[in-house]
Formats: C-alpha cells, sequence, structure tokens
C-alpha cells in the first residue's frame, strides 16, 4: 500500500514533454513556451503555390506586427524539406521569422492544422486564441479574389495585441493539404 502511495505521487509530478519542433541546426523549439505577447504560427510548404503567393502578405504581417513583440514561426510540416531547402525557400519568397521543422507533426497535432497556408495565434500564455486563414483571398482552390475582404490573421493580432478574443476565433483555410505521416 505504501509502495503505490509513493508511485502514485512521483507520477503526479511526472508530465510528458510538449510536442516540439526543430530549428534549421536541429534544435527543439516549442513556441508555445512564448515570452511575446503573442506568436503566429505559420504553417508553409515550398512546393505550395497558395502558401507561396501569400509570402508578400507574411512578410506585411511580419513588419507589421514583429515590432510590436510578436513572434512568428515558419512551420515546414512536410519530412521531405530539409534545412538547406527551408532556407533557400526562405530567401527565395523572402519570408521573414523563424523556421521550424515539424517532421513528427507535433504541432500539426497539437493544433489540427490541416492546409497549408494556415494560421495559428497564440496568447502571451501560448493557449491558440486563432486558427485559420490569413485572410479571405481564396473562397476555393480554384477560385481567387483579386484582393481579399477580410484579414482574418491581422484581426486576430490586433485582438490578441489588446487583450481581446479574436471575432472570428476559426475561420477555413483554404491551400495544400498536409500529408499524413507514413
Amino acid at each position: 500500500m505504501l509502495v503505490a502511495i509513493l508511485a502514485s505521487l512521483l507520477l503526479v509530478g511526472c508530465r510528458p514533454d510538449p510536442p516540439k519542433a526543430l530549428d534549421l541546426a536541429g534544435n527543439p523549439v516549442d513556441p508555445f513556451v512564448n515570452r511575446a505577447p503573442a506568436a503566429v504560427l505559420l504553417f508553409v510548404q515550398t512546393d505550395c503555390p497558395i502558401s507561396n503567393r501569400y509570402a508578400p502578405t507574411i512578410a506585411r504581417l511580419h513588419a507589421r506586427f514583429q515590432p510590436q513583440g510578436v513572434a512568428f514561426y515558419l512551420v515546414y510540416p512536410d519530412r521531405r524539406e530539409d534545412a538547406d531547402a527551408i532556407r533557400g525557400h526562405g530567401q527565395e519568397y523572402g519570408l521573414p521569422g523563424q523556421a521550424l521543422r515539424d517532421v513528427q507533426h507535433a504541432l500539426v497535432k497539437r493544433v489540427g492544422a490541416t492546409v497549408t497556408p494556415e494560421a495559428v495565434v497564440l496568447g502571451e500564455r501560448g493557449n491558440i486564441v486563432y486558427r485559420g486563414r490569413i485572410d479571405d483571398r481564396y473562397m476555393a482552390l480554384d477560385q481567387m479574389r483579386p484582393q481579399p475582404t477580410r484579414n482574418d490573421l491581422a484581426n486576430a493580432l490586433e485582438a490578441a495585441l489588446a487583450g481581446r478574443p479574436p471575432d472570428p476565433s476559426a475561420t477555413e483555410a483554404i491551400g495544400c493539404f498536409i500529408a499524413d505521416l507514413q
């Protein structure tokens, strides 16, 4: 009986490690442990034309919100994309922010990301306050507006920085499907 009590007390303090991605040097990074007032996880792929079309928008959002302390992470969920390919992609498209490899889909699973590009905004405690599209430019895979009418990610960041919940807190992202792990 005493052994069972001691064992249960030991297990109470044990928690599994939170899911992490890797930076391009191979070091684990947990964007949920964040010292910024907000953080953005942008799920992207080197070969997704929709993700690549959003590169200028991502750069503008970074330029606007990073000075306010928002951390930007570019999350690459495709295990075929190595660090060199990701670096080249970032340079070619002018993508700012810290690039992360999520080859085990730890972040994909934790936030429920399904396509690229897809954005997730984390509040200052690491809680998810928004998940979905960057804006409403794409109505479907083959239907694109010349200009967006809603800038959902920017609106979510403004709300998070003001201490308000974004409205809406979720939208449907349209893009290239994130392949399941095999």
